[in-house]
């Protein structure tokens, strides 16, 4: 258990959190994943947690397997197309991981992934979060455009609002 990571994670705060995703900033981000949603066939799901507890860091859990008990705890797998996608943000440690669903993962390269984390994770560090927010949605948008274009029978799957959890 690294000291620094315990020490920022006791430290943080959802009334932190709640600074920096205010209703406003939530309902940016809702209609960002909106507006995204209407050009593709996938789904996106943008979820913020503020820190691990004890054991979550007593047994160095690491953002990404979070994420991905996140994913299956949201439901994000659960679409028609295997197109879903979740955004996973862990104010604690300044991260974000970007978890797709299979139909997704077979396409979309990690990479292309990370490029968009790192993006986001930036502007976080700079404080500005809406901003970080829908420019990864967007940017998540637009690789799933490409790639599960819109067919016109679509419908949303998926609930649009942003989880503090």
């Amino acid at each position: 258990m690294q000291l620094m990571r315990t020490l920022r994670h006791l430290f943080a705060t959802s009334w932190g959190t709640r600074r920096r995703f205010t209703p406003a900033v939530l309902e940016q981000i809702e209609a960002a994943i909106r507006d995204v949603e209407s050009r593709h066939a996938g789904e996106i799901r943008f979820a913020v947690e503020t820190a691990f507890d004890l054991p979550e860091l007593w047994h160095e859990v690491s953002p990404r397997q979070r994420a991905l008990q996140v994913f299956g705890h949201l439901g994000v797998w659960d679409t028609e197309l295997n197109a879903g996608v979740l955004i996973y943000v862990l104010m604690a440690d300044t991260d974000v991981e970007i978890v797709a669903d299979r139909g997704i993962a077979a396409r979309v390269p990690d990479a292309d992934w990370q490029v968009v984390c790192k993006e986001m994770e930036a502007q976080f560090r700079s404080g500005d979060f809406a901003a970080g927010a829908v420019i990864g949605v967007q940017r998540i948008g637009a690789l799933l455009a490409r790639h599960f274009p819109h067919s016109g029978g679509d419908r949303d799957e998926l609930p649009n609002q942003p989880v503090l959890l």
